[in-house]
């Protein structure tokens, strides 16, 4: 069985393609700067050196295009007709999560949330209705983010708001990037060889979360009703009182959809020092910029405070990760989230963490909690995850 996960931004597009249960890559690649120019394909077909090909990509469809286009001249799909399922890391619907069908009620109902997901779901809308268009025999199936977090404890979901707006309109803390945390969970029962473990994974990137796990279940996630709550992002502003933004439109008499765009486009780490890209906020910093330090103590210290009450949550702490690019890559803001924390048993390795890109470890050997640095496979999740809906056994799940 052949299956084509999708994982989609605003401007972005990256798949694999896996020839599944066997969970075989057969292909990767990924497009940026989708409906904007010096956009750029990088592919790789069947373990073959990387290719990078400019190309024009007006929207998402033209990427898909692209995508199957290349896929077929690598002889990976004979004819899109190979193609068994596609899988899409769908992020937010109204009244929908876990694994299901992709039919147009479910389409709409990514529309409906549109306003909480503006990054993601007019993409992924895009992407799904054009596979139907040129994969009408492929099963299209989305695996929502928000599923590994459906066990949380009720207290943990809900806000402190009228109980009708709940009941009403389903307003609630959901929990996102569950591909991610569920691999991690998995990886870290794998690599400490049991699974009643205290569990926090850190996923920092430009969309950044963290989320307690308990004994493989969700028990914390700190998004929110949307992907804009929690840690501050690259570019959103994360948690804030909402009482800020009736005293920036009033003092400047602008509308709400205006500020609520400025707080989605212009908040966070690009808010804070006019950089989004934490590369970019570590040389600042190094160079005495005082902005970009304070931005990555911003993020750090909120890091903190989610893995503080989620050891509490939990009642104490037996492993920790990091995910996403940030965690993967960035030994600074690393360093600033793990200092001081030995009374919780955890002791990281300094010349460790300056020295780990991607993956390994970074607790020192009198550390009680072993630190993992992951090089996190949602594709995989999700093929998993498709292949399971679809009926077929996988080797990994």
């Amino acid at each position: 069985m052949k299956i084509l996960v999708s994982n989609l931004g605003s401007t972005s597009f990256k798949y694999k393609v896996f020839a599944m249960p066997e969970e075989v890559v057969l292909a990767r690649g990924g497009m940026d700067r989708i409906g904007g120019q010096g956009s750029v394909h990088t592919f790789e077909i069947g373990g073959a050196d990387e290719i990078e090909q400019a190309v024009d990509l007006p929207d998402h469809a033209s990427a898909i295009d692209e995508a199957l286009v290349r896929l077929s001249e690598g002889g990976v799909l004979a004819s899109v007709e190979e193609l068994d399922a596609v899988g899409f890391k769908a992020v937010h619907a109204r009244a929908i999560s876990g694994v299901v069908e992709l039919d147009e009620d479910i389409v709409g109902r990514m529309e409906d949330f549109y306003p909480l997901a503006p990054a993601h779901n007019p993409a992924y809308v895009a992407a799904i209705r054009q596979f139907a268009r040129v994969a009408p025999k492929a099963r299209r199936v989305g695996c929502f983010e928000t599923a590994f977090h459906g066990a949380m404890p009720q207290r943990r979901k809900m806000y402190a708001v009228p109980y009708a707006w709940y009941e009403q309109y389903g307003i609630q803390r959901y929990g996102f990037h569950g591909a991610s945390h569920r691999y991690a969970a998995e990886k870290v029962v794998e690599l400490e060889g049991r699974n009643d473990l205290k569990h926090v994974n850190m996923h920092l990137g430009g969309s950044s979360s963290l989320c307690a796990v308990k004994d493989g279940v969700s028990q914390g996630a700190s998004h929110g009703l949307s992907p804009q709550g929690g840690l501050p992002q690259n570019n959103r502003i994360g948690d804030l009182d909402p009482y800020a933004l009736d005293l920036v439109m009033r003092n400047e008499g602008r509308p709400w959809d205006e500020v609520l765009a400025q707080c989605a486009n212009e908040g966070g780490l690009v808010g804070l020092c006019g950089h989004s890209d934490m590369r970019d906020i570590e040389a600042g910093a190094a160079s005495g910029d005082e902005r970009c330090a304070l931005a990555i103590a911003v993020l750090a210290t909120s890091t903190r405070d989610w893995l503080g009450a989620f050891v509490v949550e939990m009642g104490g702490l037996d492993a920790i990760s990091f995910t996403g690019g940030i965690g993967e890559y960035s030994a600074v803001v690393r360093g600033q989230i793990l200092r001081d924390l030995e009374f919780l048993g955890v002791v990281m390795d300094a010349t460790k963490n300056e020295a780990v890109q991607g993956e390994g470890s970074l607790h020192a050997e009198s550390s009680r909690v072993p630190i993992y640095v992951l090089r996190t496979d949602e594709e995989l999740v999700v093929a998993r995850q498709t292949c399971e809906f679809l009926g077929v056994g996988t080797e990994g799940a």
